[in-house]
């Protein structure tokens, strides 16, 4: 059975939540050593105050070597060897009681005893388990969340974009083949997939039909249309932002369903060509451009009170209107006077209060 899943041809939406750990990564829970090692002690303690405490109680029940019964010491030194597994024998349960609890409680306390001091081993053989559980956990309720194909360069630069906006790691999910990608966004607190964007069943494990935005970073360009294509079959209402080194593929990402494209090489030669002549320029743009310092373009909704009158009259710098899907810039006709439904492209001013 477990061959059958981990076949290279099995496909992973196929397949059970357990079986996934290693495809899906969820951000670990840091937890530093001595913390680890204070909680372990605190447990084999508590076990081992548990043990003294019911020998106590039924110490009549127990026969001393010395035969002069059991005192509170005579107690604690049986627990300690009970549940190390020492066990030399100079006390022992007597009566049918005394047996029963060594049974029923003393027997379950050794095991968790031992389980507490060999914590390390536990926490390997257990960290398949949690993962199959917080994967299985995390597919049940994601929604509305952002799928990011590609940590490279681009990639990184749009998940620091989103955290800068105030979207939750938890909800940005990282599709890629690279581990060592995959081993970088799962330290930043993504969830990661491991598999090609271009396999709808990658896409499909990374809750891409209930993504509300898709952002294609691949590497190459006929790779972005691919994962374009894959990804606005199976979401059709989910927002695509892709990204291309040629300006010439735009048209190709947009006939695949893209609602954005961005052209790196182009958009970075512009600013290297300015930077040639007005240096100044390019770093408002670079400050415009990184949402959480200084100044960031931002959308919102318009005010009741801002209806019917000019966007270039309030007090924000509004730099375009949204009017049923369609940008305007400020200085168009069609932005003349404001409707109800509008939506408002501006320059917001980061605090540091609105940049938590």
């Amino acid at each position: 059975m477990i061959g059958r899943w981990s076949s290279p041809n099995a496909r992973l939406t196929d397949r059970p939540d357990h079986t996934l750990v290693g495809v899906i990564r969820m951000p670990d829970v840091s937890v530093s050593p001595v913390n680890a090692i204070v909680r372990r002690v605190i447990g084999a303690a508590l076990a081992l105050a548990a043990a003294v405490a019911i020998v106590y109680i039924g110490r009549d029940g127990y026969r001393d070597a010395n035969g002069d019964g059991l005192t509170l010491l005579d107690c604690v030194y049986y627990a300690t060897v009970s549940l190390s597994t020492t066990g030399y024998g100079d006390i022992a349960p007597a009566s049918d009681a005394a047996r029963l609890v060594n049974v029923l409680v003393i027997t379950p306390l050794r095991v968790l005893f031992l389980i507490v001091l060999v914590g390390t081993t536990l926490e390997v053989l257990t960290e398949r388990s949690r993962q199959a559980f917080r994967i299985q956990k995390w597919r049940a309720k994601v929604r509305e969340h952002v799928v990011v194909v590609g940590y490279g360069t681009k990639g990184r630069s749009a998940v620091s974009a989103l955290l800068g906006d105030g979207v939750e790691p938890s909800r940005i999910a990282v599709v890629d083949t690279s581990q060592t990608a995959l081993e970088a966004a799962s330290s930043a607190g993504l969830v990661t997939v491991q598999g090609s964007g271009t396999r709808n069943d990658v896409l499909r494990v990374a809750g891409v039909e209930r993504a509300r935005a898709v952002v294609v970073a691949a590497n190459r360009d006929d790779t972005a249309v691919l994962v374009t294509l894959t990804a606005r079959e199976l979401a059709p209402k989910a927002r695509i932002v892709a990204a291309v080194r040629e300006a010439e593929n735009v048209h190709l990402l947009r006939q695949s369903g893209a609602d954005s494209v961005v052209v790196s090489s182009e958009t970075a030669g512009r600013l290297l060509g300015m930077a040639t002549a007005t240096p100044l320029v390019v770093d408002m743009v670079e400050d415009l451009l990184t949402p959480d310092t200084g100044l960031a373009i931002a959308e919102r909704e318009v005010e009741p009170n801002e209806i019917g009158g000019s966007p270039r009259h309030l007090p924000d710098i509004v730099l375009g209107l949204v009017r049923g899907g369609r940008l305007y810039r400020v200085d168009a006709p069609e932005a003349d006077a404001i409707e109800a439904g509008d939506r408002l492209l501006y320059v917001r001013k980061v605090t540091p209060a609105s940049s938590d």
